[in-house]
């Protein structure tokens, strides 16, 4: 009995020492655990003290110093001299652009991190506090590019159907551009017009659109009739846009002399009456009426004969162009070429006015074929070439890869057609 008793009285004690120290050892456990949960919490502390920056933006004010701007984000006067001659080191800042943004970086305990003024899309002034000053170098803004599809339909005019997809004015120019030399975008476009835009764009990290890259195809529905547009090269490897059976866009002539919307006050005519002559004489161009200081572009290439006063003309230029063609412009206030200069198609020549025998502002634009006026609203342009027999197999490729992205999108070119514009990625 008794030698029972000491056997299980010993098994107590050695299940007693096994639970004590095992309860030693849990608490030690939890101990180190604590301790390794402080020294992460204490590190992460540090970690954000020393790396998370709190930024802090306004927009470069117009006629506004840089040392004037940087004081409205609160630095002191010794940090705004020592950063502003560390910038102007690095950067010319009479070349500062109002509204570009500046940006000041805090730390969480609010000690000054970092300055940056955006130069523009690609460039970035970063101004960094050292111990003795500030050092200051302009820096390339990360960006990578990505191939989009935009799609939207027209309620009023291209600018705002583009506006309502999202995106710059700049687009709407550069279609303009591609379909110029079979549209004319002041006159051709009506409410209900769609259009797809296969185009690369440069974004930041954050997927913000930095800048717009090429426009490798389009589609434009106006009314019923379809243009289509495929990125591609002319025979001399020019970039050159053709249709999808391979016909070149690009004419001799753009269809409309002003780079802006403007009516056609005054038809190509043999007997007009003149309103300030008062009697009936030909009038062989056509009218389009315009605000002064309107630009006004070459049709086509050629070389300029005459830029200059002209009598009842006004200022004009002449122009002579391949194949017998020659264009006037007339009645301009400005004029930014001169005799004997080379001129590419779409240049800007000059700005509308109303300067010789004119009773308003107005571009008189004429257009001569062989020495005979033409009627400009009903001539029809001379192509180029289309896409060679050499060059077709690389053209097929370019056109399957980008006309079945365009495709996809008919679901959304249907959802646009309803309810207004939208974009797709």
């Amino acid at each position: 009995m008794k030698r029972c008793f000491l056997v299980a009285a010993g098994v107590l004690l050695v299940a007693g020492v096994f639970v004590d120290g095992y309860a030693l050892f849990k608490r030690r456990q939890i101990d180190n655990e604590f301790q390794r949960q402080v020294a992460l919490a204490r590190a992460e502390s540090d970690r954000i003290r020393a790396e998370v920056v709190l930024p802090s933006a306004r927009k470069m004010p117009s006629g506004e110093h840089f040392a004037d701007a940087l004081q409205q984000f609160g630095l002191s006067p010794a940090e705004v001299t020592n950063a502003t001659a560390a910038a102007q080191q690095a950067y010319n800042l009479r070349q500062l652009r109002a509204g570009n943004p500046i940006t000041v970086g805090r730390s969480v305990e609010g000690e000054l991190r970092q300055i940056d003024y955006k130069i523009d899309a690609e460039r970035m002034l970063h101004i960094v506090p050292q111990a003795q000053g500030f050092s200051a170098e302009v820096q390339e803004i990360p960006m990578h590019t990505t191939v989009d599809v935009i799609i939207g339909r027209l309620d009023d005019s291209l600018f705002n159907a583009v506006e309502d997809a999202g995106e710059s004015p700049e687009i709407a120019m550069r279609l303009a551009q591609i379909f110029g030399y079979d549209l004319d975008f002041y006159t051709d476009p009506r409410r209900g017009d769609t259009f797809r835009i296969v185009l690369e764009k440069k974004k930041y990290g954050n997927g913000e659109t930095a800048a717009y890259g090429r426009i490798l195809a389009a589609e434009y529905l106006n009314g019923s009739k379809k243009y289509d547009a495929l990125l591609f090269h002319d025979p001399e490897g020019h970039p050159a846009y053709y249709t999808a059976d391979g016909k070149s866009l690009q004419k001799a002539f753009l269809r409309s002399p002003l780079k802006f919307a403007a009516p056609v006050t005054s038809h190509f005519s043999k007997a007009r009456f003149h309103p300030i002559l008062k009697m009936y004489r030909p009038h062989l161009g056509t009218d389009y009426g315009a605000p002064t200081g309107t630009p006004v572009q070459s049709i086509g290439s050629g070389r300029v004969i005459f830029a200059g006063r002209k009598g009842g003309d006004g200022n004009m230029v002449h122009i002579v162009h391949s194949n017998g063609y020659e264009t006037y412009y007339l009645h301009l206030s400005r004029i930014f070429v001169h005799a004997g200069e080379h001129v590419d198609i779409g240049k800007t020549i000059g700005l509308v006015g109303m300067t010789g025998l004119a009773t308003g502002p107005h571009l008189d634009f004429r257009i001569a074929q062989k020495g005979q006026f033409r009627n400009f609203e009903t001539l029809g342009l001379p192509p180029s070439e289309p896409v060679s027999k050499k060059n077709w197999a690389e053209f097929a490729a370019v056109r399957e890869q980008w006309l079945p992205l365009m495709e996809q999108t008919d679901q959304l070119q249907a959802q646009a057609n309803s309810t207004g514009a939208s974009r797709t990625r």
